[in-house]
């Protein structure tokens, strides 16, 4: 047996070790003081003005009250139809380009140019929104166009997360499963689908943080409206009503009117949401893994 006699390190090697340490146990302590501040700033400035009127009501000049039920509704219903076009599109895109493209030259472009778009200031996507979707094609300020303002959005972070996590698959499995005769489409479905899934998730994830936290763009495609919009009462006023999401009934309170605890109230729920979100999809995440 060979042994292998360590050399003592130098006094400068030493030093240079121990300022490294430092450097990033304080970056790490720093990262983590600078969060539990703004986490903890914001609930103590936001979590006494949260009641369930708060909560239930929409706002009224007549009884001099403000509620933020419409707001909630607006972000759950942007969230879930941008979710019900999105999830099919990006995943789907994302599995042509790993599995079924095979001009890589083409896959490599359209890579280059999903990346691009995630760089993209949002406000150019709500110029844009705002002038195909609300001026073209005559939907106006509504709930629909800010959707699809943030479809166009949202998708490329799905179809690049979606990518990695495929690519992560080993070689082996695909080549085991063609090898007991499945077919594609059953090797994908079955064998690289649920390898992936976590990174599905976690390109959801990040998707809706994206869409819960947007303001510029709807601004500008989904409107200000503080009414309550139906869903399921009427379509056609669902598409073409004007409705604003939490975030930005935040910049309204906090920017128009300058009612800083609404804003604080309104900032610690979103917070809230965000966590519950997060929780939920990871939950999610396991249990597609364990079947």
């Amino acid at each position: 047996m060979v042994t292998i006699k360590m050399q003592p390190l130098s006094g400068k090697r030493k030093a240079y070790d121990r300022i490294l340490r430092f450097l990033l146990y304080f970056c790490a302590a720093l990262t983590c003081a600078l969060l539990i501040f703004i986490i903890g700033y914001i609930f103590v400035k936001g979590l006494p003005h949260i009641t369930w009127e708060f909560l239930s009501t929409e706002p009224s000049f007549i009884r001099d009250s403000i509620g933020i039920l419409p707001n909630i509704l607006n972000t759950v219903y942007l969230v879930v139809v941008t979710l019900i076009i999105i999830l099919p599109l990006g995943v789907g895109a994302a599995i042509y380009l790993t599995e079924y493209a095979t001009n890589r030259r083409l896959v490599s472009i359209l890579e280059f140019a999903t990346e691009t778009l995630t760089g993209i200031p949002s406000i150019i996507f709500g110029l844009v929104g705002m002038l195909f979707f609300c001026q073209f094609l005559g939907l106006q300020a509504s709930l629909l166009a800010g959707s699809l303002t943030l479809v166009i959005m949202t998708i490329p972070t799905i179809i690049c997360t979606t990518q990695e996590s495929l690519k992560t698959v080993p070689q082996s499995y695909r080549e085991a499963a063609l090898g007991l005769g499945a077919g594609k489409w059953h090797m994908i479905r079955t064998v690289v689908l649920p390898s992936s899934v976590d990174g599905i998730v976690t390109g959801c994830i990040l998707s809706i943080g994206r869409i819960v936290g947007e303001s510029a763009a709807l601004l500008f495609t989904a409107g200000m409206g503080m009414s309550m919009n139906s869903f399921f009462s009427s379509f056609d006023n669902f598409i073409h009503s004007s409705g604003a999401s939490l975030t930005v009934a935040l910049y309204v309170y906090a920017r128009e009117r300058a009612e800083f605890d609404v804003a604080f109230a309104i900032a610690a729920i979103l917070m809230i949401l965000t966590l519950l979100i997060n929780l939920t999809a990871k939950l999610v995440g396991r249990k597609l893994k364990k079947k």
